[in-house]
């Protein structure tokens, strides 16, 4: 699984990332708020743990950017400021939980883990986009009450895209996810999307997989014609 740290203290954020790899977690680190933004709007993550004072952009400012950009992806927010009123604010913008520093490793660790064991909870459920209905739990797909027989490869992928509806999700992102270490071949990505998009799109009027050239692939539904 990766995070997302945006975090401008070194010392810090180099303890919360030695911590997390050494518990299994992949980090991408956002020195400020500017960065941690662009990072988490670019691909998906497990979780993103944003400090609430960061220099060019706000902890508050960007987990209401996130917000509003429709991210979903729990946000587990840090500071050293421990006001009532603090807590407020980072949950009224929409953090799914508050950490005071200085905090004992271990629980912030245990924080972590419940809030992608709930993300996983949540996510369980069914994602309808259109006349298209994901059965998380079965790992099944059906468009237009009918049963879409995928491969185990096509499933996974298309279930990132659908989660991620209306944003891209980078060719590097998709690799990362679903083959993680393994090298999966020069095009096999490019195989995959073509199966899906000639099983999804077979007799329906709108389209689901789309190409954003130079940067990959979004979901969205759109009439014969489109890209």
């Amino acid at each position: 699984m990766r995070v997302l740290l945006v975090e401008d203290d070194p010392d810090m954020s180099a303890m919360i990332r030695h911590g997390l790899s050494a518990s299994g977690f992949a980090v991408d680190w956002a020195p400020d708020g500017r960065v941690g933004l662009a990072r988490a709007l670019r691909r998906p993550y497990s979780l993103i743990i944003l400090d609430l004072m960061l220099p060019n952009l706000g902890g508050l400012e960007v987990c209401r950017e996130l917000r509003l950009n429709q991210l979903l992806t729990p946000i587990l927010m840090i500071t050293a400021r421990d006001l009532v009123a603090d807590r407020v604010a980072g949950l009224d913008v929409g953090a799914d939980d508050y950490l005071p520093k200085p905090f004992d490793f271990s629980e912030f660790l245990a924080r972590v883990r419940a809030l992608i064991r709930r993300d996983r909870v949540l996510r369980s459920r069914n994602i309808e986009i259109g006349d298209v209905e994901i059965e998380v739990g079965h790992r099944t797909v059906k468009r237009a009450g009918k049963v879409i027989p995928l491969t185990r490869l096509e499933y996974d992928i298309f279930e990132i895209l659908a989660t991620q509806v209306g944003r891209i999700v980078s060719r590097e992102s998709l690799l990362e996810i679903v083959w993680q270490d393994r090298d999966p071949g020069s095009n096999k990505l490019e195989v995959a999307i073509r199966s899906l998009r000639k099983k999804l799109d077979s007799g329906a009027e709108s389209k689901l997989i789309h190409t954003i050239y130079g940067f990959g692939y979004i979901v969205r539904q759109e009439r014969d014609g489109s890209v």
